[in-house]
């Protein structure tokens, strides 16, 4: 009798995006349809009822309606404020229009690709400018690194609904999607102005997807604590930070992007990530979690003509905090990464500091220290295959599909293009 052999061949099917895809993905650009990069240019309905003062019970805004935020309108006892897709809501600049979600209280504004909810300048237009009015605020009871567990934002706020910080990392404040923010980051005082989306202690059942913030005077999006999950974020032409973190916030940030341009930035420095565990040296509970962000699929980008130093780090990072960029694109930039002085070059210290898979595009720098000495051995640590850095010289037209935000940009990268046809 014949002896039969069977020869197992064992195989598996890798998903595109474990194949290690740079920059932000998708089937179709998640641009399309949504987004506005020319807001200056844009006409929208003359307000027909004002926002005002307190919300103590749930509300509804309907897109039959524009609404001009006048003032800080504090969204407090529990209520929920409900916004119908296609809505759009003009803050005042005389009256610093800010919308504060109270702790325990919810924004549901989810729009669609065909009618995103639009929160804008009252300003006519070519009137509008960057700091026209307030912005967004999220106050939630996720945890922070502050003593006693709660914090107060330094925004002029009334102090007795102002608070945040808790126990619950899954805690939800509602939804944002398919929204834009823009012309927000109104100056409160010499020193200090509002951002786009402020979110202080928010947990990771609020759900932030799709959300474009454009010509904010300040910071895009700034988390102070908390536990949160972002994707599909747009910053565009943030005057200082596209996207900050302090006080012991856990984020995962993915398919997102960060637009810069040298006529939209901070002399003082502004960068597409800022990252420190604690915004002040008192007050700090040390027992409690570092800041720790993981960002995964994206891209930052200087628009910046031959790069001319007006615009310098894409990332900073202060010491004592966590930072994970993978499988991303950085063009046009001094340097990839910079480190606060007191990081040094020690092993412990940058294992909290892990850049993996990235293309690093027209960038003089892959990571650099703001203490010069130890930038050979910077450079010896991040050499290293292990980290699979590729770095390159290409244009805009070579490196994305459509860079031109004048029409509908399109920042897939080509490379990822080609991958994804190819499979």
């Amino acid at each position: 009798m014949k002896k039969l052999f069977a020869t197992i061949i064992l195989f598996s099917i890798v998903p595109i995006n474990a194949q290690q895809i740079k920059g932000i993905t998708g089937d179709t650009n998640w641009f399309s349809g949504w987004t506005n990069f020319k807001p200056a240019t844009t006409e929208y309905n003359e307000p027909s009822q004002i926002l005002a003062g307190t919300i103590k019970t749930d509300l509804k805004l309907t897109r039959n309606n524009t609404y001009l935020l006048s003032g800080t309108v504090y969204v407090t006892n529990n209520a929920v404020v409900i916004i119908e897709p296609g809505t759009v809501i003009r803050g005042d600049k005389e009256s610093c229009g800010t919308l504060v979600i109270t702790k325990g209280s919810k924004i549901i504004a989810e729009g669609t690709v065909g009618n995103p909810i639009v929160f804008t300048s009252a300003k006519n237009i070519s009137e509008r400018r960057p700091g026209d009015w307030g912005g967004i605020i999220i106050l939630g009871d996720a945890p922070i690194n502050k003593i006693g567990g709660v914090g107060f934002l330094d925004f002029n706020l009334n102090p007795e609904v102002s608070y945040y910080g808790g126990q619950d990392p899954n805690s939800n404040s509602g939804i944002l999607k398919y929204v834009r923010i823009e012309y927000s980051g109104h100056k409160i005082n010499a020193l200090k102005e509002l951002n786009g989306l402020s979110m202080a202690g928010v947990g990771k059942g609020t759900k932030i997807d799709f959300v474009q913030i454009s010509f904010s005077n300040d910071d895009s999006f700034e988390c102070y604590g908390g536990d949160v999950n972002f994707s599909n974020l747009i910053s565009f032409r943030a005057t200082d930070d596209d996207f900050d973190f302090t006080q012991g916030v856990q984020c995962t940030i993915s398919n997102s992007i960060a637009i810069r341009n040298p006529y939209s930035s901070d002399f003082s420095g502004s960068r597409c990530f800022e990252i420190d565990s604690y915004d002040k040296v008192e007050n700090v509970d040390v027992s409690k979690k570092l800041t720790k962000i993981t960002a995964n699929n994206i891209t930052l980008i200087n628009t910046e003509d031959n790069n001319q130093g007006l615009v310098r780090e894409a990332v900073y990072v202060k010491e004592k905090s966590y930072f994970n960029i993978n499988n991303s694109v950085v063009d046009g930039f001094s340097s990839c990464v910079l480190l606060e002085n007191k990081i040094g070059s020690l092993p412990a210290n940058l294992a909290k500091i892990n850049i993996q898979n990235l293309q690093i595009n027209r960038c003089t720098g892959i990571v650099l220290s703001e203490n010069a000495t130890v930038n050979q051995e910077l450079s010896n640590w991040y050499n290293s295959d292990t980290f699979s850095l590729e770095t390159t010289k290409f244009n805009a037209i070579e490196l994305f599909l459509q860079p031109d935000i004048k029409k509908v940009p399109d920042f897939r990268s080509r490379n990822n293009s080609q991958l994804a046809s190819s499979k």
